[in-house]
């Protein structure tokens, strides 16, 4: 019996210690203090890149003189006009109606306001200009509970919020180095974040951009568990039958 004991506390002990180990690489933003303030200077404005897909609709005063300068492809059913949205090329630019050529890459959308306006001011008096950014997604991929695409709602995402729309990361999920995969005009660029720590903030890839792709890693306990569940599982059973067996020798 007293064998019994000592190979049950030696379970828990061996227990505790793997949480312990783990709680230190799940938690988020360890360093932060009660009532910190973090003023950071990390500003996001989306910039267009190659196959961005982009609604542009002009208005005036006078509707027929700024109809020559939107694509509308007819009516839909409910009576309202439908446009059609431009596709950046892979030199960057727009055809736009009337003006022609329009070099889009790397222009957020206010200077892109800005720009037609300068051209417009010679075809219209004081156009009214809408830019929207059509195909704002983000991927995220490895250890979370929903690995998907998912499309974004307005103009900005963080990290965090993009996980979240992922369900999170799993307890697999290793925190302290998540990737942020980043194309610009054919240029990859990689970005590791730390989301035990409030410096994630001030992250360039705090911020994604349009198509960016997360890579949530498995941690030390996941990369291995597949290897172990067996040798878990015999463990477990070898343990089970030496204590059945000292229980029945005990007894005799």
């Amino acid at each position: 019996m007293h064998q019994i004991k000592k190979l049950l506390q030696f379970f828990v002990l061996i227990c505790s210690i793997i949480s312990c180990s783990s709680t230190k690489e799940v938690v988020y933003f360890q360093d932060s203090k009660d009532f910190e303030t973090i003023i950071t200077e990390n500003r996001f404005e989306p910039k267009f890149k190659v196959d961005d897909v982009i609604s542009i609709y002009v208005t005036t005063l006078n509707s027929e003189a700024s109809a020559p300068f939107n694509l509308n492809i007819g009516v839909s059913d409910n009576g309202q006009s439908e446009s059609l949205d431009y596709i950046v090329d892979k030199n960057g630019d727009i055809e736009f109606p009337v003006i022609g050529k329009v070099n889009v890459l790397g222009l957020s959308p206010d200077e892109l306001k800005d720009n037609l306006k300068d051209r417009l001011s010679s075809y219209l008096k004081d156009p009214i200009i809408n830019v929207r950014l059509r195909n704002f997604t983000v991927t995220v991929l490895g250890e979370v509970r929903s690995p998907g695409t998912y499309p974004i709602i307005g103009e900005q995402v963080t990290i965090l919020e993009a996980l979240g729309l992922a369900g999170d990361l799993t307890i697999k999920g290793k925190r302290k180095n998540v990737m942020v995969i980043r194309d610009f005009d054919g240029v990859k660029v990689y970005n590791r974040l730390d989301l035990t720590s409030k410096d994630v903030m001030n992250s360039p890839a705090y911020y994604l951009t349009q198509n960016d792709v997360v890579y949530v890693e498995p941690n030390k306990s996941a990369a291995v568990a597949s290897s172990l569940d067996n040798r878990t599982t015999i463990a477990l059973s070898l343990l089970s039958l030496i204590v059945t067996t000292t229980l029945i020798l005990t007894r005799n």
